[in-house]
């Protein structure tokens, strides 16, 4: 009986340094009691939810704040001359910009506006650093220009680059005749940009071997902006339109 009593008590009897600090120690992970499941449930699901909010409202708060940074900068051409007016009303500056810059269209497209046009235009291109940084934006905006001038994009294009079985997506700005003994091949100058829009590769292809799909130029554009994020799911050749049972799918276009 003493035996058993003394293995009883060395059984249940706590160590000195347990008992003055009240317990197993909590750092310890060996004598700390395990975790609840549903805590580290309810913490995963508070940051799923967390990270769904983020992603829902990140592309609002970047679309907020950059239309109302241009509300501001625009509004700022005109505003301070409704201020020396005495006239401090929000957003008449930004309208009367808009107005502007559609009366500048109009005069413009008139043949007295486009003779000052390019007088401006004379001048701007002889000045040693300007004229690099207007013929480079001019280049850009000629190619959403609704006029469709000699210098913009004609057409959006699928070239086979650089090796077989892949494919480039670019646009075409010109057409080139190739002169051979036996024939003359006809030509497609299509840029392919590299970095964005405003740098790119130039490739002369045979216009049979391009594929132009069913795309506007301002489509092209945004698939190149968003780096092939609004590319459609199916992609048909103008030819194809008509018929939608031989469309192309996109995991043999790309």
């Amino acid at each position: 009986m003493a035996t058993a009593m003394a293995e009883e008590k060395e059984s249940t009897s706590i160590p000195l340094s347990q008992a003055e600090n009240g317990g197993p120690d909590p750092e310890d992970p060996a004598k700390s009691p395990p975790s609840s499941p549903n805590s580290s449930t309810r913490k995963s699901w508070f940051s799923k939810k967390f990270m769904t909010g983020c992603v829902v409202l990140f592309p609002v708060a970047v679309t907020f704040f950059i239309t109302w940074w241009f509300i501001q900068f625009v509004d700022g051409f005109f505003s301070p001359l409704y201020e020396r007016l005495g006239i401090d009303i929000f957003g008449l500056g930004f309208i009367t910009s808009l107005l502007f810059v559609f009366f500048v269209g109009v005069f413009v497209s008139s043949w007295m506006g486009a003779a000052v046009f390019s007088v401006g235009e004379w001048v701007i291109k002889r000045m040693p650093f300007v004229r690099h940084i207007y013929s480079a934006s001019k280049q850009i905006s000629a190619a959403i220009s609704p006029d469709q001038n000699t210098t913009a994009f004609k057409e959006v294009a699928i070239i086979r680059h650089p090796r077989v079985g892949e494919y480039a997506f670019g646009f075409i700005t010109s057409t080139v005749t190739l002169q051979r003994e036996n024939e003359d091949e006809e030509l497609c100058s299509v840029f392919v940009p590299t970095n964005h829009l405003y740098i790119g590769d130039i490739f002369l292809v045979n216009s049979k071997e391009i594929i132009r799909p069913n795309l506007s130029i301002r489509e092209g554009i945004e698939i190149i902006v968003s780096g092939g994020m609004t590319m459609p799911q199916v992609i048909s050749p103008q030819e194809r339109v008509a018929r939608p049972n031989e469309r192309i799918p996109m995991n043999r276009m790309m």
